[in-house]
């Protein structure tokens, strides 16, 4: 029971959990490569990074809906007919939001990009994911403690994994 719980919360926040990834995996697509505001950003926070992970949010949702309403419903945490792509976006928009204002805080205590900043690096996307996304559906308590809690060691693992595949240059 319990574990069908979890199941559940991380399937439900798998627009953000992709959305988060987004940037990484699409940091070939050669369009829209320019920073943000690389002077309180950093030079890795690009429109590309952000227009992606929405994007990703949105689609990913799309497609969690598209599954329950063919008769998939066994790790849906909500009723995916009663709620808009809109959600997807928010999911997805709140995670690089989140990512982006922790790369505010982390230029302003003059931390170097790609340098650890435990457990904000773990956990930015993730509080974006939930405040954005509780705009439509605010989740039980002990969905956002599941979320909150598993989201660090899968963002630590999918890092080695990045690493690993050569995606990413370093393991955090």
């Amino acid at each position: 029971m319990v574990w069908l719980l979890i199941l559940k919360s991380l399937y439900f926040f798998l627009p953000a959990y992709l959305a988060n990834m987004a940037p990484v995996l699409t940091k070939k697509v050669p369009f829209l490569n320019q920073p943000v505001w690389e002077k309180k950003l950093g030079k890795n926070k690009t429109w590309r990074g952000m227009v992606m992970a929405v994007l990703t949010g949105t689609a990913v949702f799309a497609l969690q809906k598209y599954v329950y309403q063919q008769g998939w419903t066994g790790l849906a945490l909500i009723d995916y007919n009663g709620f808009s792509i809109l959600s997807g976006t928010l999911l997805g928009g709140g995670a690089i939001l989140g990512d982006v204002v922790k790369s505010y805080f982390k230029r302003k205590r003059k931390i170097a990009p790609g340098e650890r900043w435990i457990p904000w690096d773990q956990l930015d996307f993730v509080l974006g994911g939930l405040i954005l996304g509780c705009l439509l559906y605010v989740p039980a308590v002990e969905v956002v403690v599941i979320i909150v809690l598993a989201s660090p060691f899968l963002h630590i693992a999918f890092n080695h994994l990045g690493y690993a595949l050569k995606i990413n240059k370093s393991r955090w």
